[in-house]
């Protein structure tokens, strides 16, 4: 199996580039910091948790592709709204000519 970006799990793409990837996010609400030196698939994180210091991915990194899906999602997000502008398009022009 090749050795791209695709193959491998989103938290070890994190743990490659920490600071551009992921960010890590204190919360010392219920004591000392806890934050793990080394970024695994439990200290890491793809949303906001509630409590407790963890990584967690930066918008960039969920939304530019290199989250698997958080790219997808974001284009499949613009493909409808496109869809929906040019629908809409569509139904004025008709309304227009009067074809409605």
């Amino acid at each position: 199996m090749s050795k791209t970006d695709k193959t491998r799990p989103w938290w070890v793409r994190m743990a490659d580039a920490p600071m551009a990837t992921c960010v890590p996010v204190h919360d010392h609400r219920f004591g000392l910091c806890t934050l793990p030196g080394d970024i695994t698939a439990d200290s890491a994180s793809l949303s906001r948790r509630t409590s407790g210091c963890h990584w967690r991915a930066t918008d960039s990194y969920l939304f530019g592709g290199g989250c698997s899906g958080g790219g997808r999602e974001w284009h499949l997000f613009r493909r409808e709204e496109r869809r929906r502008s040019r629908h809409r398009a569509r139904r004025d022009l008709r309304a227009y000519h009067g074809e409605d």
